[in-house]
């Protein structure tokens, strides 16, 4: 099982490179349901895979100017603030009703990857350069509600940030990815801090896990330009689709429901 878990760690980073999101999302079920971990430890371990494989891809985005750092010290800090707020709420709920929220959040996420699919985003050009100055009003709440998920769910909140940076924060396409990927680098610092008196990470296993996820994002990132993103995210929204209805599925006795 172990060298299974090593195996979809690759697939982890390949999701991230090739989408710039997704990944987080994969990760705590490959903990719970093949490598068996109880789900609060699993939700806890899924932030550094997150964190440094999403800061490795914000890398990258950075070298190519693709980074605005200005709002995502402003976005983070806050977003940050939820998430270790959201890991230290944790303990009020048991690891069933958090794999219940996970299964909700990647069923939202896949009906936002068949919309991008189908060309339906209400993200325009107009948007994107129209830089009046960031709707704060708007932009913290939703910040803070980022940062909320990933302490509870362990989820980076990739398919929130980036129509959040541009549509209230107005920053550019490109930059809004890049800039979505070193938010999720830091909600998972954040919200690991707040796990990390309650838990105990087998590290060794961990670090080899997050290594090949690394190897997997940076290998996503050269074959992106090879591969049709609309097939792509087409595949990937039924495959977290059917993941999260599963997920809903194996959780139905923490409700009563058999």
């Amino acid at each position: 099982m172990i060298v299974l878990g090593y195996a979809l760690a690759a697939v982890v980073g390949l999701s991230l490179g090739l989408m710039g999101a997704g990944g987080s999302i994969l990760t705590v079920p490959i903990f719970v349901y093949v490598l068996g971990f109880d789900p609060k430890l699993a939700i806890a371990m899924s932030l550094p895979v997150v964190g440094a494989t999403s800061l490795v891809g914000a890398a990258g985005h950075w070298k190519a100017g693709n980074v605005d750092f200005r709002t995502t010290a402003s976005f983070g800090a806050i977003a940050m603030i939820g998430s270790y707020i959201g890991a230290r709420l944790s303990v009020l709920f048991a690891g069933a009703v958090q794999l219940t929220l996970l299964a909700v959040v990647m069923i939202i996420a896949a009906v936002f990857m068949f919309r991008a699919a189908a060309g339906q985003e209400d993200i325009s050009p107009v948007a994107t350069d129209a830089r009046s100055g960031p709707s704060l009003a708007l932009l913290l709440p939703v910040a803070i509600g980022v940062g909320l998920l990933t302490g509870l769910v362990g989820t980076g909140g990739g398919f929130m940030v980036v129509p959040a940076l541009v549509l209230l924060a107005r920053v550019p396409m490109r930059q809004a990815i890049g800039s979505s990927l070193l938010v999720i680098a830091l909600n998972s610092v954040a919200g690991f801090a707040g796990y990390s008196t309650t838990v105990s990470v087998p590290w060794t296993f961990l670090f080899g896990f997050t290594a090949i996820a690394i190897g997997g994002i940076i290998a996503g990132t050269y074959l992106v330009q090879f591969i049709a993103q609309r097939t792509l995210k087409r595949g990937f929204a039924v495959f977290l689709m059917l993941m999260g209805f599963f997920i809903l599925y194996q959780s139905r006795a923490a409700f009563g429901l058999l």
